[in-house]
């Protein structure tokens, strides 16, 4: 039916003010896991130092009646480092963009800083710290980086053919090996290495995909579920193996092929310059800051750790 001649509809109107809701909504993940979990040290030069230590091998001791006593061999400690790696978020906004009215936020700069980079350079270290990186001491024109967890891990790992364990020190990644299925096995295999390390890993860290197939581990056992349960549990958050309690934790920010097996005390971040903001000078009509980190990892003894290497991850 058409419009009655001569109506005075919407369409004719002007001057309809905007409908635009004064909230800005965003999904965007901004977890940061291993970050927030490990502890932090202090760091004063651009080399941070730490050493580590381990006791001789346990024998039959057995040593006979009066006998002289021989100085058992003394061994030294390693002494290993990690290269602070500077990392910043940047944004300039024109002082006629912080002058309008806007919806959602009540000026532009601080919606750009405080929710945006600061929560975008977290994202970032949270990626650097877990990629399978070297360190890189930099020079004039090569930024200095400091070595990812998966390049510290080599005593106790599970990994696909054709792939190769770091050194250990930091020094060179891991060699990537063919990608197979994520399997129990392989973290049993992990635990069992760990060990008879000494360590105690307390968390398996995992891409989305592998979390979701970690929580179909049962190794041939059947689960079972209370009839008078109107919830269908189809995961668990904690993983109890022969040699301690794992927590599963998701982390969007790793590598999706590596399931890390952490003892989360013997990883430390260190700090050369915590959090920080500074305004740029000013050269124009606009203003320009920046928030930035100076930090690196401290591996205190990656014998305590794991990885699951070379999964797939679809």
């Amino acid at each position: 039916m058409p419009q009655p001649t001569n109506t005075f509809a919407t369409n004719d109107q002007v001057g309809i003010r905007e409908d635009l809701a004064d909230k800005i909504s965003m999904i965007t993940p901004a977890e940061t896991p291993f970050w927030n979990m490990v502890g932090s040290v202090k760091v004063t030069s651009t080399l941070h130092e730490h050493q580590t230590d381990s006791l001789a091998a346990a024998a039959n001791n057995a040593v006979i009646e009066g006998d002289d006593v021989t100085p058992s061999a003394a061994t030294p400690t390693t002494r290993l480092n990690n290269v602070p790696q500077l990392s910043h978020k940047h944004v300039r906004v024109s002082s006629r963009a912080r002058a309008v009215t806007t919806a959602g936020r009540a000026d532009e700069l601080t919606y750009q800083m405080e929710v945006k980079r600061a929560v975008e350079l977290r994202r970032d270290v949270e990626t650097a710290c877990l990629l399978n990186k070297p360190k890189v001491t930099g020079d004039d024109s090569t930024a200095p980086e400091a070595a990812g967890v998966p390049a510290w891990i080599t005593t106790n790992t599970d990994f696909g053919a054709s792939g190769a364990d770091p050194t250990g020190d930091g020094t060179n990644a891991r060699t990537d090996g063919t990608q197979r299925a994520f399997k129990e096995s392989q973290v049993k295999n992990v635990m069992l290495q760990c060990f008879n390390s000494g360590g105690f890993p307390d968390v398996m860290m995992m891409g989305g995909f592998n979390r979701q197939i970690a929580s179909g581990f049962s190794d041939g056992k059947v689960v079972q579920q209370q009839a008078s349960v109107d919830k269908l549990k189809s995961t668990f958050k904690v993983y109890e193996s022969d040699y301690g309690t794992l927590k599963l934790i998701p982390n969007r920010f790793q590598r999706a092929r590596d399931s890390l097996i952490l003892e989360m005390d013997k990883w430390k971040k260190g700090l050369l310059q915590d959090f920080h903001s500074f305004d740029l000078a000013k050269t124009g009509h606009s203003e320009a800051r920046v928030v930035a980190l100076e930090w690196t990892i401290e591996c205190t003894n990656e014998a305590a750790s794991g990885i699951v290497a070379d999964l797939t991850t679809s």
